[in-house]
């Protein structure tokens, strides 16, 4: 499970291989969601509301990015790392 970002206690990571639809997951302390990368909306899982509106943000001024490492993701090929949340 390659980290791509991590800001605020917020750690983002994609799996290789994951099953569709493109999405990632997202870790802060004891919580974690699944997130749509397409609509960015959650699709399971839950967070504190503000590390969850920060996170969301963040996905949507980085959706291609998150885009891209999906894609990469799919093959096993290396993923990269997005920028934090400032």
């Amino acid at each position: 499970m390659p980290t791509i970002c991590m800001f605020r206690g917020i750690k983002v990571c994609i799996y290789w291989q994951d099953h569709m639809p493109p999405h990632f997951h997202a870790f802060y302390g004891g919580a974690e969601v699944l997130v749509s990368i397409e609509d960015i909306e959650v699709m399971d899982g839950s967070m504190p509301p503000k590390q969850l509106k920060m996170l969301l943000g963040w996905a949507a001024f980085h959706q291609e990015e998150l885009r891209e490492n999906w894609e990469l993701a799919r093959q096993k090929q290396e993923l990269f790392s997005i920028e934090p949340l400032k």
